[in-house]
């Protein structure tokens, strides 16, 4: 009679959970792959919760995520989901964070609350102030990293949280062929005092970097196959170096990378925050469409989970920033603006590149998000034992 009972119990539990098993399986041999990063703005009025947002990002397997700010709203819906934030000082804050006592405030307030939970391993100070045209934004840039830094430093999380900031390809004065690449001189008095705070720190050099942009600007000029990694293309070979480059994105890192070794340093490494590819634009805009957005960061994927590198960094995986995961019916400019998403706002996929969008999770579910470390914290590893001790009792 109990042994009736017990598999009668059994039946019910495994029925049950068997689905949450398979889901658990496919959420743990998913999580040793290698993950996209991805930029999450919020510059529209029609985007979902960030609880919701936690669903679809862990369905997608992305382990890198990138805010513009410190949203706190974000940073709580992401606790215990073993998601590795960027998080951004805004350029409006450049002018008071040069203060010590002003960064210390900052850090404890949006950084110290939350990363005992959310795993917090970036601040960028600023976005593509260098190549702007404020001065007193540009004259601030360094010591407000600094700052930033120092008041890490104080909290022992200088080894566990970085500090950056993110670069437009306008600080280069040449990127062609990636051997001559180099930084403006105009802006050498804010780029050498920067490198040097890299090279001491051990931080990245994060750099925005779109392809687009150049293929826009010369289609007649630019081959399309090259600027999105197509197999169709000759490509280029560096006729100083010999390297051949099969697409646009790695020859502006390597430009970039030569850039910075002209400046003196060798030891820095460059990580894409920014790339992407509209999918829709205005009637100037070559080339915005579905299809190359789909080509270019389903191609662009191929190549991080694949670890490669660039031709003159070979051995460092390229580290990449997607943009963006949303369109953003606010941004202003141009109609590429708004539609560099890989999603629309209610999950589905704008073009197909192998996601297929996800169901978001009710406001008031109970169900727990899976990540690599488990279920609200708890091991992967002993659900799946406990779970599997429930199938061999049938």
């Amino acid at each position: 009679m109990m042994a009736t009972a017990c598999s009668t119990s059994s039946s019910l539990i495994v029925f049950r959970v068997l689905p949450l098993f398979l889901l658990l399986s496919e959420a743990f041999l998913r999580a040793h792959g290698a993950g996209m990063g991805i930029n999450y703005g919020q510059i529209a009025n029609n985007l979902p919760s960030p609880s919701k947002v936690v669903g679809l990002l862990q369905s997608l397997n992305v382990s890198k995520v990138k805010l513009y700010d410190a949203d706190p709203n974000v940073l709580l819906a992401f606790a215990n989901t073993n998601v590795e934030f960027i998080i951004g000082i805004g350029n409006e804050y450049l002018q008071s964070v040069p203060d010590a006592a002003k960064a210390q405030a900052w850090i404890e307030t949006h950084v110290k609350p939350y990363i005992g939970r959310t795993k917090i391993t970036c601040i960028t100070v600023g976005n593509e102030v260098v190549a702007g045209n404020d001065t007193q934004l540009v004259n601030n840039l360094v010591p407000a990293m600094q700052s930033v830094y120092k008041a890490l430093v104080n909290l022992g999380l200088d080894k566990q949280v970085t500090v950056t900031t993110a670069h437009s390809l306008n600080i280069l004065a040449t990127s062609y062929p990636p051997s001559a690449g180099s930084f403006r001189p105009d802006l050498a008095e804010v780029i050498q005092p920067l490198l040097s705070f890299h090279s001491q720190t051990g931080y990245p050099f994060l750099i925005n970097a779109y392809p687009f942009f150049a293929y826009k600007g010369s289609p007649g000029e630019v081959s399309l196959d090259y600027a999105l990694f197509g197999s169709n293309n000759q490509g280029m070979t560096d006729p100083v170096t010999n390297l051949h480059y099969d697409n646009m994105l790695y020859a502006q890192v390597d430009a970039v990378y030569t850039a910075i070794k002209a400046m003196g340093h060798s030891n820095i490494e460059v990580k894409v925050s920014e790339t992407g590819w509209p999918s829709k634009g205005d009637a100037d805009e070559v080339g915005a469409t579905p299809q190359n957005a789909g080509l270019y960061n389903g191609n662009l994927f191929k190549r991080v989970q694949a670890r490669q590198g660039t031709p003159a960094k070979p051995s460092v995986p390229i580290d990449v920033h997607v943009f963006a995961l949303f369109n953003e019916n606010m941004k202003p400019g141009p109609a590429s603006e708004r539609n560099y998403g890989l999603f629309y706002p209610d999950g589905s996929p704008v073009y197909n590149i192998g996601f297929h969008g996800a169901n978001y999770l009710p406001e008031d579910t109970d169900i727990a998000y899976t990540s690599a470390s488990g279920i609200n914290g708890f091991p992967l590893f002993s659900l799946i034992v406990f779970l599997v001790a429930y199938l061999m009792c049938l």
